[in-house]
């Protein structure tokens, strides 16, 4: 006898698994600890600039929030259902990259223009065409593809990018979907051309920029320039070993004091180091180390190429940013303005990140699906 397909659909939403139980703690713990280090970093700042201390520490909670909801929506929606708007999503990602270069409607802020504000909400197009890229991408790996038009599409996005310009999610994105590309089991032969084109492109970008070329010329000399441009990486290093073994502890911080550029955003690993020390960070990496693992060991488990290529495109996502963002702090490469995931401050970068790592944890509940 035959089981009616009603019945196999309530079989198969029973062998799904629960979700990660230690990411989700992980995560959390991560969440409420960047609120608190947003406080810590930015409360001189909001004081003197904006004349209210909890300014910061009041968007970041409201992000979180927003955030957490989208997690628990991304956690429990049928993944199977998303891949039909893997093609709308990535074509809506591109249409506000677009839109966000026109003036009158992108906000420059800093000769870049990267905001979009529609009024009832601000936000990043670039972060979101992180997220977006890597669901269309994960559709696409799924099948097999022409190369040409994987290239061509990468290469519109990054460029769109470029043209903010933003150096950092470029190379985010386009490491995404390199590694992304590798894992999809293409010939290295292919995964090197791709590598050198890249190279030659970022090698390109920095010479054409005097801004890049001058952090450049920084990371090889710090004592370059050391009240312009190379400010910023010293202050970074200046507050990682006033730190020390044990740091200067909560709320003492001398750098916050507005010595630090962007304290509460990319340099914010940099507060951690001074008020937790070399144990704080220690174990902060730690935690961010558990989560990139876990990712990776869920992925392996997972049959159906589409929902295993989310959890590898996402887990992707916050390794990259993690590494990046903790090289720069240290001095291992130039200063890219990425944000440190869950942790900095920025309500697009937050949410985003949340929805993916939500994506995540609905893939690990196909863990153990044949």
């Amino acid at each position: 006898m035959h089981s009616s397909p009603r019945l196999r659909r309530h079989k198969n939403k029973s062998q799904l698994e629960k979700p990660d139980l230690v990411i989700i703690f992980l995560v959390i713990v991560l969440i409420l600890f960047g609120v608190l280090m947003v406080f810590e970093a930015s409360l001189v700042e909001a004081y003197h600039e904006i004349g209210d201390q909890w300014y910061f520490i009041r968007n970041q909670s409201q992000y979180a929030l927003v955030g957490l909801i989208g997690a628990i929506i991304a956690t429990y929606f049928p993944l199977k259902k998303l891949k039909p708007l893997a093609l709308p999503l990535i074509l809506s990602a591109i249409f506000f990259l677009i839109i966000v270069l026109i003036p009158g409607i992108g906000s420059k802020v800093q000769g870049a223009r990267r905001w979009l504000d529609l009024g009832f909400v601000r936000f990043q197009p670039s972060e979101y065409a992180k997220l977006a890229s890597i669901i269309y991408l994960s559709s696409w790996f799924s099948k097999q593809r022409p190369a040409r038009s994987f290239f061509v599409l990468i290469a519109s996005i990054i460029g769109l990018i470029m043209m903010e310009p933003d150096l950092g999610t470029t190379l985010v994105i386009g490491s995404i979907a390199a590694i992304m590309y590798f894992l999809s089991g293409v010939p290295f032969k292919k995964i090197a051309k791709l590598a050198g084109i890249g190279l030659v492109g970022i090698m390109g970008l920095i010479i054409a920029s005097p801004y890049r070329m001058n952090r450049v010329k920084t990371f090889f000399n710090p004592d370059h320039d050391p009240l312009g441009v190379s400010y910023h990486a010293r202050q970074v290093l200046i507050s990682l070993g006033s730190g020390g073994l044990f740091g200067t502890g909560l709320g003492r911080s001398r750098q916050k004091f507005q010595y630090l550029p962007e304290s509460s955003t990319d340099s914010i690993f940099a507060v951690v180091g001074e008020e937790f020390g070399f144990v704080g960070t220690f174990l902060l990496i730690t935690v961010l180390t558990i989560i990139v693992i876990r990712g990776f060991e869920h992925a392996k488990m997972i049959k159906d190429p589409f929902i295993a290529n989310i959890a590898v495109g996402v887990t992707v996502w916050f390794t990259v940013q993690v590494v990046l963002n903790l090289m720069a702090m240290v001095g291992l490469v130039p200063l890219t303005g990425i944000p440190l995931p869950l942790i900095s401050y920025g309500g697009s970068a937050l949410v985003t990140m949340m929805v993916g790592i939500g994506l995540l944890l609905n893939a690990t509940r196909y863990r153990k699906v044949k």
